[in-house]
């Protein structure tokens, strides 16, 4: 299906330090998955071998059957897979507006990218407000509404979410999630959510995986994972 992602035994390394050992994880059409686990868990790592901003040493990852292993970031974009990165980076020195005419940049239609900034406008309201606003003027959840909405204005099918909540304050998770749900729900967009707030992702999503120095510990519906022992032990402070 258009949006599915298959990723098989994939193994990445950061010179000597292995980051990824033989990951294998899916998303469905139309489903949120959740990549959920600590610091240096292998999270990242995995959506930069999605996105080709790393090259797996085995493995292999498909993309509404098509191999991504050997294409470049631009390639992997065309075909429909957009990142919004961990830490935000909008451009801080150019406005919402252009921010957001950026993440189009594969679209060479004047009016299809214009209709597509309207777009955003209409699922973030705030960002209309400040689009005269230079980027990095703007705060924290702003910025990250920003970051998500320059991600589909490349068109994608499966949007990678990377620690979307990071440093926000709770009102502004709030609105974030509210987000994500109504991006899946309205539009049927895939999303790969990478998240350390594990009650978060687990309450957002479809599916789950745990990650564990570079391997999957565990996966499974993310409601039945909130309810492990070992989770609620090692996650959720329970």
């Amino acid at each position: 299906m258009s949006g599915s992602l298959q990723v098989r035994d994939i193994h990445l390394d950061y010179g000597a330090r292995k980051a990824l050992h033989g990951v294998t994880v899916d998303v469905a059409a139309g489903q949120i998955v959740a990549l959920v686990g600590s610091n240096g868990a292998g999270k990242t790592s995995t959506l930069r071998a999605i996105i080709g901003l790393r090259q797996p040493s085995r493995g292999e990852i498909a993309f509404a059957g098509t191999r991504l292993e050997r294409l470049t970031p631009p390639d992997i974009v065309r075909l429909g897979i957009a990142l919004s990165p961990e830490g935000r980076r909008v451009f801080p020195r150019i406005t919402v507006h252009d921010n957001l005419l950026l993440g189009g940049y594969l679209v060479r239609d004047r009016a299809v990218l214009q209709a597509g900034v309207e777009r955003m406008f209409a699922l973030f309201p705030r960002l209309r407000e400040r689009r005269r606003q230079l980027a990095g003027s703007l705060s924290g959840g702003e910025q990250q509404m920003l970051a998500i909405a320059r991600a589909l204005m490349a068109q994608p099918k499966l949007l990678l979410l990377d620690e979307p909540s990071l440093g926000l304050a709770p009102i502004m998770v709030q609105e974030i999630s509210r987000m994500i749900l109504a991006i899946n729900r309205e539009q049927g967009l895939s999303i790969m959510l990478v998240e350390q707030n594990a009650n978060l992702a687990l309450r957002l999503c479809h599916h789950a995986y745990v990650l564990e120095n570079g391997k999957v510990a565990l996966s499974g519906p993310g409601g039945e994972l909130a309810k492990s022992d070992y989770v609620q032990r090692a996650y959720l402070g329970v």
